[in-house]
């Protein structure tokens, strides 16, 4: 019989949390962000980063800049034993009603143009193709889409 999981939850990123939002960080992104990037988040006003917990497991994370009224999304992660399995449509759902509620009327963010499940997941959620940076990952070289969703 297999045995429900717990719903997500979700509390904001403290340090404690680091060295797992590290792991995660490593093996989902051929650029992944620091240490000393992600301290620097939990000190900048404008940086909002929420953990995805299942019981006491993180499974990934979301955050985001909100410059006046947009939120410019920096990061929405799942860790790899956890994809494929709706997480995260939940987790940017969480993410985009934080944004909303602290007064957003838009969301940006850049995509790998070939991080085709992430693209279907923002093209599911509303967000619309609004241009492309060419070669803006640098040590991949791939192309960024840049993609908006109006509240």
């Amino acid at each position: 019989m297999n045995e429900a999981k717990p719903a997500l939850s979700f509390q904001r990123f403290t340090l404690e949390y680091l060295p797992n939002v590290l792991f995660i960080e490593s093996e989902s992104y051929p650029e992944p962000w620091t240490h000393g990037m992600f301290r620097q988040e939990l000190t900048n006003q404008n940086s909002y980063i929420w953990l995805a917990m299942q019981g006491d497991s993180l499974i990934g994370y979301a955050g985001f800049w909100l410059v006046l009224d947009e939120a410019h999304i920096t990061r929405i992660t799942v860790a790899e034993k956890h994809r494929s399995m709706g997480h995260g449509r939940a987790i940017t759902e969480h993410m985009l009603e934080r944004a909303f509620e602290l007064g957003a009327v838009l969301a940006r963010l850049e995509v790998r143009e070939t991080n085709v499940p992430a693209r279907a997941l923002y093209d599911r959620l509303g967000f619309v193709v609004e241009g492309k940076r060419i070669g803006y990952y640098q040590r991949t070289n791939e192309n960024a889409v840049l993609m908006v969703k109006r509240f």
